[in-house]
């Protein structure tokens, strides 16, 4: 066997396990092997890599205490306690001496040492972290542990057999963090980086993280003045500028528009309640760590919502309901709040302030498949419109720790799953990943760089009709208690923002484009016709600018490009003689001359359609 074939086949499954390949098994009982390019491995890879990093860590600063270091989604970290501010000349450094543990090709072996004895190991190593992890997360005597030379870490593994098979790795960069995530721990430094099983996967990575890099929506929110967060108003806090405004309008209509053909009522609901709300929802027992602190007032204590579903039972709760109501759909663009962490915030994707799309449907108990058939419907057609064609759906069964009755969760089980099937769509099972109400659909969508983003999730509830004792008469005159589904579909508007900034780079299709077109006059002898060309577009409904400054039409052309304005229009003598226009695409140039009309009607066209494409 090749070096390169054994490096595909040291991970086997067995009894559905993923763990080492070890001599004392016999190889008839290896199920399945893993290939390198799967997600378990590139687990296995990252968590390794991890460990290599903290190990050249220790060794380059020998005072630094190693936190935590998992694999995440595209790579991994590591949490270091130091004094030491690194810098990008130390990620070098610290590169360098993981590249020569690798050429020393360092066994990693998995021991099992007693309870005691960690702690007395990392005691002497003055580890304190991994002494406060062994005592609060270690119940019995066995501590697994992950050796390399001199370094050992905890960990219950699986990892990579030598330091050899972690060649193609890369550090990316330096972030401040909080020891287990909490503000009022001390301050930590967390390395992160990406590794690859293959040289050509790293290098394609590198690639893509170039691209992310021009898509951040963090920085095309700054240099297209569409969004910012600031210091004065408050971390995690949005505010949305004109031009990120009348994109938001354009969902809000497109979205309102799209309900209200569906079937949908549309609501309003306050953004504050008696704490005795939330406790009656459940939210106070199982929500409360993402919940602000609560406001006293006249002697009673209220609640920053959030979450708008307990609005919505109390309001179908306010008079008497029959099953000829139902099914009832109502949808809302609440705004409601989380005490998220400041150290997990990240512009529009994790924030404290945030608009959910929010539906519920109260529905008997024969009507659930049907609704729930059509919300995969409904959800799946309007993220097409917003061209997301390429998605994945889960089906997410009962948690751990959950409320109600074993018989409605495999009911409403049941129930997702035969919806699934009459939808004809593709799916995967995800077990245990229920909502603590009720098992649920994810439906994540994947952007134009291949990444995946969690949008749309339809909830099933039995708890909430429960807790406040809905009820309705059924077709026989008994009193009955309805099923409610809980459903959002873009899932907040400021996170599903910065999804379309970076999908689109800041070049929207046509009907979300903050700005049609952009006018430039040549020469100012031409701005009284450029004038009249843009007072006509505007009286078309089209959102337009005029470029009066006195700059060159150059600079002119390539500040519209920078601001990825769809179309710009140039003016100049032969345009105002024949009464005509010339006109660009962005990242398309120069598109000849055409009549104004014509234009006119053709980009009304691509937006009232709702296009992807800018071509006229």
């Amino acid at each position: 066997m090749s070096n390169k074939e054994k490096k595909r086949s040291f991970l086997v499954k067995i009894d559905g396990k993923l763990t080492e390949a070890d001599t004392e098994y016999d190889p008839q009982s290896v199920i399945e092997k893993v290939d390198s390019l799967s997600e378990e491995a590139l687990h296995v890879y990252r968590h390794s890599t991890a460990h290599l990093m903290a190990h050249a860590v220790i060794e380059l600063f020998p005072d630094a205490q190693y936190g935590i270091g998992p694999a995440i989604e595209n790579g991994f970290y590591y949490d270091f306690l130091t004094s030491h501010p690194f810098t990008p000349d130390d990620l070098q450094r610290i590169s360098k001496k993981m590249k020569q543990m690798v050429k020393q090709n360092l066994k990693i072996l998995k021991k099992i040492w007693t309870k005691q004895q960690a702690i007395d190991y990392f005691k002497t190593k003055n580890q304190n972290l991994k002494v406060e992890l062994i005592n609060e997360k270690i119940d019995n005597n066995d501590v697994s542990v992950y050796q390399q030379s001199e370094f050992v870490d905890l960990c219950r593994g699986p990892h990579v057999p030598s330091t050899a098979y972690l060649t193609h790795f890369k550090l990316l960069s330096v972030a401040a963090s909080y020891w287990k995530g909490d503000e009022n721990n001390p301050s930590m430094q967390r390395i992160y980086g990406v590794v690859f099983p293959t040289k050509e996967q790293l290098e394609a990575h590198e690639k893509f993280l170039i691209e992310a890099k021009k898509r951040d929506h963090r920085k095309l929110g700054q240099d297209l003045n569409l969004f910012s967060i600031q210091n004065e108003i408050g971390a995690g806090l949005v505010l949305w500028h004109p031009k990120g405004g009348i994109i938001r309008y354009e969902i809000e209509k497109y979205w309102r528009e799209e309900h209200i053909k569906a079937g949908y009522d549309l609501l309003s609901t306050p953004h504050i309640a008696k704490i005795d709300l939330w406790n009656t929802s459940g939210h106070t027992d199982f929500y409360r760590e993402n919940m602000f602190p609560t406001i006293d007032l006249d002697n009673t204590q209220y609640q920053l919502k959030p979450m708008n579903c307990p609005f919505h039972i109390v309001m179908f709760k306010s008079r008497n309901r029959s099953y000829r109501d139902m099914p009832m759909r109502w949808a809302e663009l609440g705004t409601v709040y989380r005490n998220e962490r400041s150290g997990v915030l990240h512009g529009l994707m994790r924030v404290r302030g945030f608009t959910q799309d929010d539906a519920h449907i109260f529905c008997t108990p024969d009507q659930l498949e049907d609704e729930v058939q059509r919300l995969i419907d409904f959800s799946t057609n309007i993220l097409n419109t917003f061209g997301f064609k390429d998605m994945d759906i889960f089906l997410s069964t009962r948690p751990e720790k959950f409320v109600g009755e074993v018989s409605d969760w495999e009911l409403a089980t049941v129930a997702l799953e035969k919806s699934l099937s009459q939808s004809g769509v593709e799916y995967q099972m995800d077990p245990g990943e229920g909502v603590f109400y009720g098992p649920k659909i994810d439906i994540k969508i994947k952007d134009v760089l291949n990444r995946s983003w969690q949008l749309s999730t339809i909830q099933v509830d039995f708890n909430l009709p429960k807790g406040f004792n809905l009820k309705y008469s059924d077709d026989q005159g008994k009193i009955s208690q309805p099923i409610v589904i809980h459903r959002a579909l873009l899932g907040s508007l400021e996170r599903f923002f910065g999804i379309l900034i970076e999908h689109y780079g800041g070049f929207f299709p046509l009907w979300l484009a903050p700005v049609h077109a952009i006018v430039i006059p040549i020469t100012e002898r031409n701005l009284d016709y450029a004038g009249s060309v843009f007072q006509k577009m505007k009286q078309s409904q089209l959102r337009v600018e005029l470029d009066q400054r006195s700059e060159g039409v150059g600079k002119k052309i390539r500040d519209a490009e920078l601001q990825k304005i769809p179309y710009i229009i140039i003016i100049g003598d032969d345009e105002q003689e024949q009464n005509n226009i010339s006109f660009r695409i962005h990242k398309k140039g120069d598109q000849g001359k055409i009549m104004l009309d014509s234009f006119i009607t053709a980009v009304n066209k691509i937006i009232g359609e709702k296009g992807l494409h800018h071509e006229i």
